[in-house]
């Protein structure tokens, strides 16, 4: 046998060694994410920071908690304070262009202040729920009171709405947006109506187990 055929022998079996080992480490390591997972959350003034300082508000706090806990994930701030249903199903779209990998919706605090009609918040709230679910975006749905001063049937009939979309869309549901921080004067900012920085904490703290399983369901850990 010729130095060359011997010398190219030699050479072929370094390059299948080398891709053999190559193949050994990307097995042992496991899929990698290319870039964090998107978790948008859209919302109102409860989760768009309102009141708060830099680096206090919902999405910050939950990003925050969710990192400590070894997930990947960018929570994105799809909040507008101020905004009803309605004007969050008009910019879902525009929202969507961010291509989150899962969904928060919280909608429908404004809707009660004003005293809209539940069954338009109902068709609004069906209607994004819809949309993701076409889009493959997997969601989890906070539910909202309505303020007592329009009255038992109004609470009522609003309160429902939540349970009945998360029924009818197959979605997780958790049922106050506001649980343990409505009422609390020392959880809240002076209008009584927006959490302060501590009360987001507390916010975060209530959602965090149901996040966790939306986010496993997407693959955000790992």
């Amino acid at each position: 046998m010729g130095w060359r055929t011997f010398l190219r022998r030699v050479m072929w079996q370094a390059l299948v060694g080398y891709g053999a080992a190559l193949m050994v480490v990307n097995a042992n390591a496991g899929p990698a994410r290319a870039e964090p997972l998107r978790l948008m959350v859209l919302g109102d003034s409860l989760t768009a920071g309102f009141g708060l300082p830099a680096g206090q508000g919902f999405t910050v706090q939950l990003e925050q908690a969710l990192r400590a806990e070894g997930y990947q994930v960018s929570v994105l701030n799809a909040g507008v304070s101020g905004d009803t249903t309605a004007g969050g199903l008009a910019r879902l779209d525009w929202a969507l262009g961010d291509r989150p990998g899962a969904a928060i919706v919280e909608l429908g605090a404004n809707d009660a202040l004003r005293g809209l009609d539940p069954a338009a918040a109902y068709r609004n709230l069906d209607a994004i729920l819809g949309r993701l679910k076409q889009q493959g975006v997997p969601v989890l749905l906070a539910g909202m009171y309505a303020p007592p001063n329009y009255g038992r049937d109004y609470a009522e009939t609003f309160a429902a709405i939540y349970p009945r979309l998360a029924k009818v869309h197959g979605v997780p549901l958790y049922p106050f947006f506001l649980e343990g921080v409505a009422g609390q004067a020392r959880l809240n900012q002076p209008d009584g109506l927006h959490p302060n920085a501590e009360g987001v904490k507390l916010m975060v703290q209530g959602i965090l187990p149901m996040v966790r399983r939306l986010l496993d369901g997407a693959g955000g850990k790992g």
